[in-house]
């Protein structure tokens, strides 16, 4: 029952980012501007971190994940869950989305579900860079952040900063997936090109959260990590 509530707490968390970040792109792009954008996604992150955190540890985004199944704080098992409920979160809010573009009589500023893109201005190449930078970021931030015992308190900020950071740099480029699943949800619906693209959204944040992991040992040290539910040190025998 507790690992049903944790998938179950994966899937409404990111339901949640995806329905209010990438709303507030659908609602408010050229209206509210890139600030919108970025503060909507790292308030609801901050939501979520001290809300769903303490159940899940509130990844809510696959590359993440990642980078704790690498850094062997997530069974293989429980990491693949945690991506099934992700994706389907992701898919669930952009369906909501798309319905209240279709028949809610609300107006697309994105003119594409707010999926993620390159082509306009930046190419793949740049496309690929950029998410691997910024999902690095973001993921070194919440497993260095999620290391440390003094002011615990301080995490959920952290990463809500972090991640309205990298929508600040990333929206106006690609749209600032660094999240496979916030990538998937709306390509899925959008089709086309978003479609076509889609695969980038989903290689690039994964390698960014990969390369986190590996260098955030080097940041956190010897010292006492918890994360969903488990306590060990870094670097301890497992």
């Amino acid at each position: 029952m507790s690992d049903f509530r944790r998938y179950a707490a994966e899937l409404l968390g990111t339901l949640l980012l995806v329905f209010f970040g990438v709303g507030s792109a659908v609602a408010a792009r050229v209206q509210g501007g890139v600030v919108v954008v970025a503060l909507a996604f790292g308030f609801v992150m901050v939501a979520l971190v001290y809300t769903i955190g303490p159940l899940s540890g509130s990844h809510v985004n696959p590359a993440v994940t990642l980078g704790v199944l690498l850094s062997g704080k997530i069974s293989v098992l429980g990491a693949v869950a945690y991506w099934i409920a992700q994706f389907v979160g992701a898919t669930i809010a952009a369906f909501v989305l798309w319905a209240l573009t279709r028949w809610g009589d609300v107006a697309d500023q994105t003119g594409a579900l707010g999926a993620n893109g390159y082509g306009a201005h930046i190419n793949r190449g740049g496309a690929a860079v950029l998410e691997v930078v910024l999902t690095f970021l973001f993921v070194l931030v919440v497993l260095v952040v999620t290391s440390r015992s003094e002011n615990p308190g301080t995490a959920g900020l952290a990463i809500g900063l972090a991640l309205a950071a990298t929508q600040l740099v990333g929206v106006t480029l690609t749209g600032a997936a660094v999240n496979p699943a916030r990538a998937f949800g709306p390509a899925v619906f959008e089709g086309g090109v978003a479609l076509r693209q889609l695969w980038v959204f989903i290689v690039f944040p994964l390698l960014g959260g990969a390369l986190a992991a590996l260098v955030a040992p080097l940041l956190m040290g010897a010292q006492r990590h918890y994360w969903g539910g488990h306590e060990k040190s870094v670097g301890e025998p497992k």
